[in-house]
């Protein structure tokens, strides 16, 4: 009996786990629906409003702006602070200096011989030729020789500190620096602040310097000027207000080059393209900053010294 009875109970054990198992199963498939959450839209209050775009772009602007102003004030107040790296900023000197002078000095006696080709016309109206030195001189000494110089060293050393540093940044050496306790920004960018304020003051006076000369030059070939109508008038025409005018632009327009140039160097992000976006950046901005700071500065040195 036993043997007989026992193949009946395994089976309807059997049965009834199975019945269990697809009853489950079941259940499973019938809730599947109410599990999977529907696809919803973003609903139009999370979308970003053309406000908040803009508002985004301001206060990147006005992070940038910040954290330049900390990075140039502090790339000068390290002048003042050992350890100083005087090997470097003579080198940086080398490099902007004596690397920039044969532009400077082409550009300036072609802008000198320009200015008397296209004064010379009006002089000669009202037979005031002698007045020539008078507005080269002053042309010069106030306003061209600075801010075209300015532009020629922007176009020339902005670019090449931002890609030296950028570079450097990409390649991780600056991270190096830090590792090994070198403060990067008394190393790589302090020498080029006082490179650029001490060379360009000089660049900014022999561009002036060759102005006159090849002002000179074509006013004797084509108004028929004595050298020493020409020079005399030239030299009287300037005073102590015109030679501080050119002499302290070229000192704020050295500090806007090289801050702008360094500061787009030292933030380069996204590799090899980001160098070259910041080579660009550093040309354009230091460029378009000397112009509108050349404007304020002629304001200002113009009230100072009641011109």
């Amino acid at each position: 009996m036993r043997k007989a009875m026992s193949p009946v109970i395994l089976v309807t054990a059997d049965d009834c786990l199975t019945q269990i198992l697809l009853g489950r199963y079941a259940s499973l498939v019938a809730d599947a629906p109410r599990l999977v959450p529907p696809h919803t839209m973003l609903e139009a209050s999370e979308t970003q409003s053309l406000s908040s775009i803009i508002g985004d772009a301001i206060k990147r602007q006005v992070f940038a702006v910040q954290d330049y102003s900390l990075l140039a004030l502090r790339s000068i107040t390290n002048i003042f602070t050992p350890p100083q790296y005087w090997f470097d900023a003579l080198e940086q000197m080398d490099l902007i200096g004596v690397g920039s002078l044969p532009i400077v000095v082409l550009t300036g006696f072609f802008i000198g011989g320009v200015m008397v080709l296209q004064t010379a016309s009006q002089f000669e109206r009202f037979g005031e030729t002698a007045l020539t030195g008078d507005a080269v001189s002053l042309a010069l000494v106030r306003e061209l020789g600075p801010a075209i110089t300015a532009l020629l060293v922007a176009g020339r050393n902005a670019s090449g500190m931002a890609s030296e540093l950028g570079s450097m940044i990409v390649t991780e050496q600056v991270d190096a620096m830090r590792a090994l306790g070198t403060d990067p920004i008394r190393k790589l960018m302090t020498p080029r602040v006082i490179a650029t304020v001490t060379m360009l003051p000089l660049l900014t006076a022999i561009s002036d310097f060759v102005g006159l000369i090849g002002g000179f030059i074509v006013a004797y070939f084509t108004l028929r000027l004595s050298p020493a109508q020409f020079w005399h008038r030239a030299i009287d025409a300037l005073d102590f207000g015109d030679l501080m005018q050119g002499f302290m632009k070229p000192i704020m327009f050295a500090l806007i080059i090289s801050t702008v140039g360094c500061y787009q160097g030292l933030r380069v992000r996204g590799g090899t393209q980001g160098v070259g976006r910041a080579t660009t950046s550093a040309v354009v901005i230091s460029s378009v900053l000397v112009l509108v700071g050349d404007f304020f500065l002629s304001r200002l040195l113009l009230f100072l010294f009641h011109k």
